[in-house]
């Protein structure tokens, strides 16, 4: 994990900063050759810095941490994760890192990537 990013972990609370790591395990997994910025408070994951090639993105908040998905409005869901009513993007809440694991999260990455 870069370091940048462990920065902004360690400020986290730890639940919140180990569930962000598991998540962003899973990101790497699905998306190796990612650009990882941090911004903001937010971890970028794209094919570059900045909005344009933006696919996901981690932000750890109080309780739990919210996983963006650029263009996740056109991707399959049929668990119900995804929440958001914007026209391209939404977003899924993950509050532990076993949640960070669950299969239809994973596969949720995975269609993403697959829309490249």
């Amino acid at each position: 994990m870069n370091e940048d990013v462990e920065a902004l972990l360690t400020e986290q609370d730890p639940e919140v900063a180990a569930t962000a790591r598991a998540l962003i395990r899973q990101i790497e997994a699905a998306y190796p050759e990612a650009v990882v910025s941090v911004d903001g408070g937010d971890v970028g994951f794209g094919s570059g810095r900045g909005y344009k090639g933006l696919r996901f993105v981690v932000s750890p908040h109080k309780a739990h941490v919210t996983l963006g998905i650029s263009g996740g409005v056109g991707l399959p869901d049929p668990a119900g994760l995804m929440e958001g009513k914007g026209k391209v993007h939404r977003h899924v809440k993950v509050r532990t890192p076993e949640e960070a694991a669950r299969p239809e999260l994973v596969e949720l990455l995975r269609a993403r990537m697959a829309l490249e």
